[in-house]
């Protein structure tokens, strides 16, 4: 399945929306803020008000989208503080409008998070802590693996296929990813893989004043190392910020035992991002809107820094 956001019209979605839930919706549509998505606040008459999302179409399948939503509701399940997929009239989570996966979510209100205390990193930690604990429990088949031998390899794999790297850089960049793999490949050897958020930073965490953090956007979850949910949060590299992962850890430790042992996936981790990242964005290309966003994106001198960044990247692992 797949469709196009410009089908996306307000009657579309409003249509889409009130057979999904089997609710009548006044006659307004408002968009929020999203790239990759398009995400819609609408409201039923009576005034409640939901937020309907829209999968960008072929980033996800219908396996991957039931397997996020599958974990979201696991955590609501267990009283964790999260965004989770409404039952639609038809008793799924998930309907289609113009060929395009949509979901519903009740309008919830929340400010960014900022730990600002000691008492604030311990609150981080238990509620990563819980959540992981409800991770664990079950496994994903069809998300991506945090991996070098999976999702690193075909950031790789898709880079040199859409022949992005410009011919001057192309041999360096390749050069140093390759020795990248080559190095963080073993470090993963016995790394226990498990569902997890995959994309823990600050913006999909929220303090909704009087009940507390609720996790967000569990739109890149994966099957990863538990470290990857943590290290995002952090204020600098590792050796900077010893206080704040101490303190996170007593949180999370109250929940579930966490492998110190896997600290030392931390840079590995943010090389991976960075290389997938670069995949990423080949991917949006065909989208004119990106390169309204990226205009240098894929210029020579751009692949001169995201090679010297890697080798950068690589010597501090070797450190």
């Amino acid at each position: 399945m797949c469709g196009d956001f410009t089908a996306l019209t307000p009657d579309v979605i409003l249509d889409a929306v009130e057979q999904a839930l089997n609710v009548r919706l006044v006659g307004l549509a408002h968009p929020h803020r999203s790239y990759i998505n398009r995400v819609y606040e609408v409201q039923t008459v009576d005034g409640r008000r939901f937020i309907a999302k829209f999968y960008r179409p072929g980033r996800w399948t219908y396996e991957t989208l039931l397997e996020e939503h599958g974990f979201v509701i696991d955590c609501a399940a267990e009283e964790i503080p999260v965004a989770a997929p409404l039952r639609l009239a038809d008793g799924g989570t998930l309907s289609t409008a113009e060929g395009i996966w949509f979901a519903v979510f009740d309008k919830r209100w929340g400010r960014e998070f900022e730990a600002v205390c000691e008492e604030d990193w311990r609150r981080l930690g238990r509620l990563l802590g819980r959540m992981h604990v409800v991770g664990a429990r079950r496994t994903c088949s069809h998300r991506v693996v945090l991996h070098p031998l999976h999702s690193v390899a075909r950031d790789l794999a898709d880079l040199r296929a859409g022949g992005w790297v410009t011919p001057s850089e192309c041999e360096a960049f390749f050069d140093v990813a390759s020795r990248l793999l080559d190095r963080i490949t073993p470090m993963f050897a016995e790394v226990s893989l498990q569902r997890i958020h995959g994309d823990c930073h600050w913006q999909n965490i929220l303090e909704r004043p009087g009940e507390g953090l609720m996790l967000i956007d569990f739109d890149d979850m994966v099957s990863g190392p538990p470290i990857q949910d943590l290290w995002m949060l952090l204020p600098d590299r590792l050796r900077q910020s010893r206080r704040e992962i101490d303190l996170i850890l007593e949180g999370y430790e109250m929940f579930r035992e966490f492998d110190d042992r896997t600290f030392c996936l931390i840079e590995p981790l943010r090389a991976m991002r960075m290389l997938y990242f670069l995949a990423w964005c080949g991917r949006q290309l065909a989208d004119p809107n990106y390169r309204l966003k990226f205009p240098e994106w894929g210029t020579a001198a751009f692949w001169r820094r995201q090679t010297g960044d890697l080798m950068r990247q690589l010597e501090l692992i070797d450190a």
